[in-house]
C-alpha cells in the first residue's frame, strides 16, 4: 500500500483526553511509520448534537464550553501527536438545514439507518432527531475530508462502525468514489468495561487531572490477566520484546514486572521520563512510609485520592475517632499501643500524643498512616 491520507475523529465532550482516546489514537503514529499521512479531527459541530451512546440520550453542553473544550483538547493532541488538526465546525456551520436534507439527508434510507447497533439499542429509551442524525453528519466529515484533503480511509474504534460505514454509503452515492474504514477494539478492562468520561472510570492523560503518580498507581496495579494486553496496544514494543516481558513475569508475577514497563512505557510517552521516574520516587517512598523524604507538594499529589479532612488541633486520639481513622477510643488506643499509627513517617505510641503546627509538614499538613496502606491528610487551621 503506498500513501494514504487516513483521518481519525473525537468529539470535545470534556477538556481533555482519557486513556481510551490514547489507545484509538496511537494509530496514527503506526501508520505514519508506514509512510502515511494522518489527520486527526475534533468535532466541534458533532459535539453539539450528541452522537448515540446505545444507552440513554447525551445531555448537550454549551457552545462556549464545547469550543473552550476543542481548545484544550486541541492543544494535549498536539503535543502528543503532532499531526494536521481540523473541525469540522468549519465545514458544517454555514451548511443550511435545506441543504443538509437535500443534498445529504436524501441519500440515506431511514431503513439503513435503523439498522445500526446504537441506534437500534437506544431505540428502547428513546433516541432524539439531533442523535438519530449524528452517523449522518459524521458521514458528511467523511466526504469533506475525501473531497479537500484527499482522504479514503477512516480509522477509529469498534463502537464507531456504524458512523464509518454511513460515510462510506454516502461518498460512494454522491461521488461513486470508493473509500474505506477500519476499526480497532476498544480497550477495556477485565469486565468489559471501556476506559472514558461516560463510564465514570477515566484515567486522563492531563498531568493535572491525573498526575503521574496516579497514573503510575493505576498501571502496577493492572490486572495480570489484562497486562500483556495492555503492553500490545498501548506501547511500540516489539513482539519478540512483548514475548520475553510476558514469559518473564509469569515467572515472577508477584514482581510485576509486566506492569513495571507499562507503566514506564506510557508515563515516558506522556508526561517525559523525569515526571515517571518522580512517581517511582514517591510510591517507593510512600510504600517505605519515608514521608519526611518527600516535597509537601509531590506527598500532597500521591496522596490526592486519600481521605483528607481539616483539624484544630488536639489530642490525636481524638483526631483518630472523630474522623473515622479508628471506631473508638479504645479501637485507637490499641492501634497506638501495638506501633500502628504514624504521624509524618513515625511511629506514635504515646495516647496523650497531640497534634499542632509545632510537628506539622511544610506549614500545616499532617500525614496520618494506620497500618501499612492506609493514608490520611490532616490540614491544621
Amino acid at each position: 500500500m503506498g500513501y494514504l491520507p487516513f483521518y481519525i475523529g473525537t468529539d470535545p465532550n470534556s477538556d481533555g483526553l482519557h486513556l481510551g482516546h490514547y489507545s484509538s489514537f496511537l494509530i496514527t503514529r503506526r501508520l505514519a511509520k508506514a509512510g502515511h499521512h494522518p489527520i486527526l479531527l475534533v468535532g466541534v459541530a458533532t459535539a453539539l448534537i450528541g452522537d448515540p451512546r446505545g444507552t440513554v440520550e447525551r445531555s448537550l453542553s454549551s457552545r462556549d464550553e464545547v469550543l473552550e473544550n476543542f481548545e484544550k483538547m486541541k492543544n494535549q493532541l498536539q503535543k502528543i501527536f503532532p499531526y494536521e488538526i481540523v473541525n469540522n465546525y468549519d465545514w458544517i456551520k454555514d451548511v443550511n438545514v435545506i441543504d443538509f436534507l437535500r443534498n445529504y439527508g436524501k441519500y440515506i434510507n431511514i431503513g439503513y439507518m435503523l439498522g445500526k447497533d446504537l441506534v437500534r439499542r437506544q431505540m428502547e429509551s428513546g433516541i432524539s432527531f439531533a442523535e438519530f442524525s449524528y452517523m449522518l453528519i459524521q458521514g458528511l466529515d467523511f466526504k469533506y475530508l475525501h473531497e479537500h484533503k484527499g482522504v479514503d480511509l477512516q480509522v477509529a474504534g469498534s463502537d464507531q462502525w456504524g458512523n464509518m460505514t454511513t460515510g462510506i454509503e454516502l461518498v460512494k452515492k454522491i461521488s461513486g468514489d470508493e473509500v474505506f474504514a477500519f476499526t480497532m477494539p476498544l480497550i477495556t478492562d477485565s469486565q468489559g468495561r471501556k476506559f472514558g468520561k461516560s463510564e465514570g472510570n477515566a484515567v486522563w492523560i492531563d498531568k493535572n487531572k491525573t498526575s503521574s503518580y496516579e497514573l503510575y498507581q493505576f498501571l502496577i496495579n493492572v490486572e495480570d490477566i489484562m497486562v500483556i494486553e495492555y503492553l500490545k496496544r498501548l506501547t511500540f514494543l516489539s513482539k519478540e520484546e512483548i514475548e520475553d516481558i510476558e514469559r518473564r513475569h509469569n515467572e515472577e508475577p508477584h514482581k510485576r514486572l509486566a506492569q513495571k514497563i507499562l507503566s514506564k512505557e506510557i508515563i515516558t510517552d506522556l508526561h517525559g521520563e523525569s515526571s515517571y521516574e518522580e512517581a517511582v520516587r514517591i510510591s517507593e517512598q510512600l510504600f517505605n512510609g519515608n514521608i519526611k523524604e518527600i516535597p509537601v507538594k509531590d506527598l500532597l499529589i500521591g496522596l490526592k485520592s486519600v481521605p483528607h479532612f481539616t483539624v484544630y488541633g488536639g489530642k490525636l486520639i481524638d483526631v483518630l475517632v472523630e474522623n473515622k481513622i479508628c471506631s473508638s477510643k479504645r479501637e485507637a488506643n490499641e492501634f497506638l499501643n501495638s506501633g500502628a499509627i504514624s504521624i509524618n513517617g513515625n511511629i506514635v505510641n504515646d495516647v496523650n500524643y497531640s497534634i499542632s503546627f509545632d510537628n506539622a509538614l511544610g506549614t500545616n499538613i499532617v500525614v496520618i498512616r494506620k497500618g501499612k496502606k492506609k493514608y490520611y491528610v490532616a490540614t491544621l487551621k
